[in-house]
């Protein structure tokens, strides 16, 4: 019997030992385990503790209700719009302007980016909440909802802006009360009016409209009416921007019918300054710089041949840059007014001196035909008398030439005393007429220098009156 017990003994601790050593060696794995799974999810270190309460608190759980279960997306078809069949569902739209980064002249588009924001009721979307609180959402939840189909009309290209997300945001409020927001940048057409350029003002607009759902099935309207367009400090190189405001109205297409459409207005007006600097006043001092030739003497052919064809050439160069930069336009701009009135100027002074010329040579002709030349008189010689410097021929003075009657100068006989007086009635001096004059002038070809140093600078001084009280 004493030998018995000891072997019970025995055969109960070698049947337990595994059971034992089983238990152990599971224990630490799923400490492990579970420290891992802590790590990789709430873990939380104050002071070297977990802090477990952090991971109970933990609302990402799949143990609570999805944004797809609360709002009971699955249970609806998000393919209809609200209320449909009934009456047209109101969207409300509220739009900040953020900046205007470019207009066109030659494309005639501007472009613009804005914070573009629908209002509207959608009541499938109602969840039950204690404390009325919204909840905001991403572009994840955008795809899989109902949202108006705005978009721009007129547009050339537009995009949503995606760094570092899609700049987009939805709001669901407990009554199904939706604000949805997203961040766009659009080039859109402007109709320009270039007939005042560069002194003009242009009216640009963008556009708004529903593109499927006609006004029975949609009501666009501004959210807070003329409140409802707000713009930031914008800055342009080219424009001050004078106004925005908003409008609203309707438009027609024969196969679907009339639709709401909202207008974002804007009016800009140019700065002249950098058109006074880069096109009007090299035109001016080209202008004036044509009146020198008036002042060189009538016989300098070179210098003022020269000085006229280089300011035509100056005003050519200066039309062709402006027209490059400007669309090509079937009508008459003021800038063009400007630049052909002046190359009008610069090319009557070359004309002038043209005529000036003309005029001296047919004068000196005159003079040597009707003068008697001695038989040694070289004709080559005569031709030093053409206004040229000839470095080649050898000018000697003419030889004294007799008085003749050609010659002569024919002095006139002062009156008498013993002339009767004039009588009453009697003319003292006849009127010359108008080809008279022209045949002084003709004779005095030096005068026609004269003339033109007060008439050019008068004429263009009140050209450039009329053109300001016009166009300003």
């Amino acid at each position: 019997m004493n030998l018995v017990v000891p072997a019970v003994r025995l055969m109960c601790l070698a049947w337990l030992w595994p059971v034992t050593l089983l238990k152990g060696t599971n224990t630490p794995n799923h400490r492990r385990n579970k420290d891992v799974y802590l790590g990789e999810n709430t873990r939380h270190k104050h002071g070297g503790r977990i802090d477990f309460k952090m991971k109970r608190s933990d609302s990402t759980k799949s143990l609570l209700i999805k944004s797809e279960q609360l709002l009971r997306i699955e249970d609806h078809d998000f393919a209809m719009r609200p209320g449909f069949g009934g009456s047209a569902i109101p969207v409300g739209i509220d739009v900040q302007v953020e900046s205007i980064d470019s207009i066109s002249e030659v494309n005639m588009d501007f472009t613009m980016t804005l914070y573009l924001r629908h209002y509207w009721q959608d009541d499938r979307l109602a969840f039950p909440s204690s404390s009325n609180k919204s909840r905001t959402f991403d572009a994840r939840l955008v795809k899989k909802i109902w949202v108006p189909d705005v978009f721009f009309v007129h547009s050339k290209r537009s995009f949503i802006h995606d760094t570092t997300m899609e700049n987009i945001m939805l709001r669901v409020y407990p009554d199904g009360n939706i604000l949805y927001s997203v961040r766009i940048t659009v080039t859109a057409l402007c109709s320009m009016d270039f007939s005042r350029f560069p002194l003009d003002t242009q009216n640009c607009s963008l556009e708004l409209e529903s593109y499927a759902y006609n006004e029975n099935d949609l009501m666009l309207y501004w959210k807070n009416g003329n409140d409802s367009l707000r713009t930031d400090e914008i800055a342009l190189s080219q424009f001050f921007v004078l106004e925005f405001h908003p409008s609203y109205g309707l438009a027609f297409y024969s196969s679907t019918g009339w639709y709401n459409r909202l207008y974002i207005n804007f009016i800009l007006r140019r700065h002249i300054f950098f058109f006074m600097l880069q096109t009007y006043f090299p035109t001016m001092l080209m202008v004036m710089l044509s009146w020198v030739s008036f002042w060189i003497d009538r016989r300098a052919v070179p210098a003022r041949v020269s000085l006229g064809i280089t300011t035509v050439l100056t005003m050519s160069t200066i039309i062709t840059g402006v027209s490059a930069s400007m669309p090509q336009v079937s009508y008459v701009k003021a800038v063009d007014i400007y630049l052909w009135a002046s190359f009008l100027f610069v090319f009557l002074s070359v004309i002038e001196y043209a005529a000036v010329n003309y005029f001296t040579t047919v004068e000196e002709m005159k003079k040597l035909k009707n003068a008697k030349l001695p038989v040694s008189y070289d004709a080559t010689q005569a031709m030093a008398y053409d206004g040229c410097f000839h470095d080649d021929i050898d000018v000697s003075p003419f030889p004294d030439l007799e008085a003749t009657p050609s010659t002569t100068r024919t002095i006139p006989p002062t009156a008498s005393s013993a002339d009767p007086p004039p009588t009453e009635g009697t003319r003292l001096w006849k009127k010359r007429s108008v080809r008279s004059n022209i045949r002084f002038i003709m004779s005095n070809s030096y005068m026609i220098d004269s003339y033109s140093r007060i008439l050019f600078p008068v004429a263009y001084l009140l050209f450039n009156i009329i053109y300001c009280c016009i166009y300003s």
